[in-house]
């Protein structure tokens, strides 16, 4: 028996839109994000889930609130799922980022990388993987589906695909879409990527 756990990114945001770091700040969802989880709602009513787990940070906890009005699944909320500490980064537009000469530097350093003043992205690796190794263990067997962030998805199936989150890489997943993983009580397995929703 293994207990299976579908990840989905939250809807979009205005900092999405704005194409600003959000980090572990916050942006109200769009209109459009509001009309996504409306279309998830249908695909995600086609599976028997038994609980919902989202991050803690409201763009995430909205998106879970919102699908539960129509899938009224048990929920629970997970500090641990929360979107990449991007310290001193967050706020700023992509353009603004991609000026500054420490991102260049810090792309190079794969796992390692650490934006000013926030975490590594094997701090996030590590902090969501052993959240959803305790999801398993409270709620063994059973099916999950998890709303957390782009960095936190990337984080978790990139480790498992042996990436090394290097710039060159060609991208393995899509937005907005569902990826599924397995856990078997010692280790997870991708089952599934980018299935459409």
């Amino acid at each position: 028996m293994v207990t299976r756990f579908a990840l989905l990114r939250h809807a979009e945001t205005a900092w999405n839109r704005e194409k600003r770091i959000q980090g572990q700040q916050d942006a109200p969802l769009t209109s459009h994000g509001r009309q996504q989880v409306k279309r998830w709602v249908l695909a995600l009513g086609r599976y028997q889930w038994d609980h919902m787990v989202t991050s803690d940070l409201g763009r995430a906890s909205l998106t879970g609130t919102l699908l539960n009005l129509h899938l009224d699944l048990p929920r629970s909320e997970e500090p641990r799922l929360r979107e990449q500490d991007w310290g001193r980064w967050a706020g700023l537009n992509f353009s603004d980022l991609l000026k500054l000469s420490e991102l260049k530097e810090q792309e190079r350093m794969g796992w390692h990388f650490r934006p000013f003043e926030g975490e590594s992205r094997l701090e996030v690796l590590e902090r969501s993987r052993q959240a959803l190794v305790d999801v398993a263990n409270r709620l063994w067997g059973r099916r999950i589906l998890v709303v957390t962030h782009g960095g936190v998805i990337k984080c978790l199936l990139y480790r498992l695909s042996h990436r090394d989150f290097l710039p060159e890489e060609p991208p393995l997943i899509e937005p907005y879409r569902l990826h599924w993983l397995s856990y078997d009580g010692e280790d997870f397995k991708i089952d599934r990527l980018n299935e459409e929703i």
